[in-house]
């Protein structure tokens, strides 16, 4: 057990490290100074507190994306459908907080609870798919996804709007925008929604690691056989899974809709904060720390990025090939383990074959 928490650790690590010593070897290959390149990359994250708090705001998304789509690996499901309920999310809280009148202590908790119930049935309807009728969820989650983004399309401009491309801002009533962290971080977006994010991996922590149907939902991702054999509901499990997964995914929806952007407009493409989930919960080991971590190093890399041609002439689109490379040495490192793994039993078997013959 302690040699697999171990691996948990120092795969990512090693990972980053590899990504980041081939990025250096290609900065060198095409003319770039990597040391220039990589202090850009860092000042360009923290070296001021517009940028620290830039870093923050996207980092907060990345966050409740990876505990969406590591909730469900975690439960024996493949949940590719975040981005729609990241969408579906960001729309239910900006209806919310356009809809009503209400103090702040009742507009802002309803908002983000109504993003949370979109999410979570926009995740419970592939859920409900894989239990009844075993539609595979990679497949009915990836079609949501579009579903999702030309429905929200057709509401903000017949619903929300008279035929506008966007929304109109939301009441500060609704909004996650806070006075003291604006002044900590001035003219950044950053928001109070990093306190959220944060309270999501504890509760990710605590309902997969320290509770009973957490425990439940474990074991139906394990062995679902031998979980409906003890007793367990796998269909019921499986549902409550993907919901559950889709209530984070609305989460990080709600992020954006009050707290970055405070509106939401016509979206021509995906966000992309759902699909760089599934990167984040690789690099994180579906674990919470794992997951926060992980959405660390993406918000670092993706702001940071914005800064290395201004300041070291490397090309921001460098920064994606080393993100690419860091989830190619994740998965390197895992086959490599898996293939060492089987070496180590095949041994163990010609060993124990060899020492009945000897016996004999």
């Amino acid at each position: 057990m302690k040699l697999q928490k171990l691996t948990g650790v120092w795969i990512p690590l090693v990972s980053i490290f590899f990504g980041l010593l081939a990025g250096a070897i290609i900065m060198l290959l095409f003319g770039y100074n990597p040391v220039a390149g990589y202090i850009a990359l860092w000042n360009g994250a923290f070296e001021e507190p517009y940028y620290t708090g830039e870093t923050i705001r996207l980092i907060t998304p990345y966050i409740l994306s990876g505990l969406a789509v590591a909730f469900a690996f975690r439960t024996g499901l493949l949940n590719i459908g975040v981005e729609g309920q990241v969408l579906v999310g960001w729309l239910a809280s900006v209806w919310i907080g356009l809809a009503f009148n209400l103090p702040m202590i009742i507009h802002l908790p309803l908002a983000i609870i109504a993003a949370i119930i979109a999410g979570g049935l926009w995740g419970f309807i592939p859920g409900y798919l894989k239990a009844k009728f075993h539609v595979h969820e990679v497949i009915i989650t990836i079609m949501m996804n579009y579903v999702a983004l030309y429905s929200v399309n057709a509401i903000i401009r017949n619903v929300l709007t008279d035929g506008s491309e966007r929304t109109e801002h939301v009441a500060e009533t609704a909004s996650l925008k806070v006075e003291w962290l604006t002044q900590l971080m001035p003219n950044s977006n950053v928001h109070a929604g990093i306190i959220l994010a944060v309270g999501a991996a504890l509760f990710y922590w605590y309902f997969i690691e320290k509770t009973k149907y957490g425990f439940e939902l474990k074991a139906v991702g394990y062995n679902s056989y031998a979980s409906e054999y003890a007793g367990m509901s796998v269909k019921r499990n499986i549902m409550v899974s993907m919901a559950i997964s889709g209530g984070f995914a609305g989460l990080a929806g709600a992020m954006e809709g009050i707290g970055n952007f405070g509106y939401m407009t016509l979206n021509n493409g995906f966000t992309n904060i759902g699909f760089d989930g599934i990167a984040i919960a690789l690099l994180g080991g579906n674990t919470a720390v794992g997951v926060v971590m992980a959405a660390g190093l993406f918000g670092v890399l993706k702001n940071g990025a914005l800064n290395m041609p201004l300041s070291a002439g490397v090309p921001h689109e460098l920064v994606d090939i080393i993100t690419a490379l860091i989830i190619f040495f994740v998965a390197a490192s895992y086959m490599i383990i898996l293939f060492r793994e089987k070496l180590t039993n095949i041994f163990n078997n010609v060993k124990t074959k060899l020492q009945k013959g000897r016996g004999k």
